[in-house]
């Protein structure tokens, strides 16, 4: 969810609010800079539907899943291709880094509101952790829309970087502030070499009328 609209803005950078958040993207783990990728095998369960095929994973935009149903492959293809944003190396001058920063402490119990100037956003920052994420977004031909992560729990890797390991997201509209729907996310990983990679991911979310479980099952990992 790193790829948002950028908006006009003209607030003055913080930089007390940079070194809060500077240290919350040093201290997240990401796949080292020289990391060429990944291939496995993928076992998807929707609803006690299960379709099992092999994957390759170089990139957010480098993805290929093999899976029988079209549907669901390219369903397995998005949720891979989220992963590999969020895990993939950049430098915190690519990411966030490039927005003006600015931060309030109200006393939210999830630490402190950071200010995104320019991409619509604002993060909650807690012992040197993003805890909370905020964005609206916008697409041409599709209405905008809004969503919150909460994240609940990470891991600590090898590397001493903090790996997230649950988090809910509420998407809303930014209009009107109905709730459309929830989303909790439970990962697990492994490590190769010198990298994290997927073990598992569980996704509970309400759709069609009915509570859905997809899980995702990754193994026989080999790096690229």
């Amino acid at each position: 969810m790193e790829t948002h609209q950028k908006e006009t803005s003209t607030a003055t950078d913080d930089p007390r609010a940079r070194e809060a958040l500077r240290r919350a993207f040093d201290n997240t783990a990401r796949w080292q800079p020289d990391f060429k990728g990944f291939t496995a095998d993928l076992t998807v369960n929707l609803n006690g539907k299960t379709i099992t095929g092999p994957i390759i994973v170089k990139g957010p935009r480098e993805v290929s899943v093999q899976l029988s149903d079209g549907d669901v492959q390219k369903w397995a293809q998005e949720q891979l291709g989220m992963m590999a944003v969020h895990r993939g190396p950049r430098s915190f001058e690519e990411s966030d880094g490039k927005y003006a920063l600015t931060m309030e402490d109200d006393g939210h119990p999830l630490g402190i509101k950071l200010h995104i100037h320019g991409s619509h956003s604002f993060y909650r920052l807690k012992d040197d952790r993003i805890t909370q994420i905020n964005r609206k977004m916008a697409h041409p031909g599709m209405n905008p829309f809004a969503f919150t992560i909460n994240v609940e729990e990470s891991a600590v890797t090898q590397d001493r970087k903090n790996l997230t390991t649950k988090y809910t997201v509420y998407y809303y509209s930014p209009t009107d502030g109905k709730l459309n729907n929830v989303e909790s996310f439970t990962d697990s990983h492994v490590r190769v070499g010198s990298s994290d990679l997927p073990a598992t991911r569980r996704i509970i979310s309400f759709e069609n009328g009915q509570v859905t479980v997809k899980n995702l099952t990754f193994t026989n990992h080999k790096l690229l």
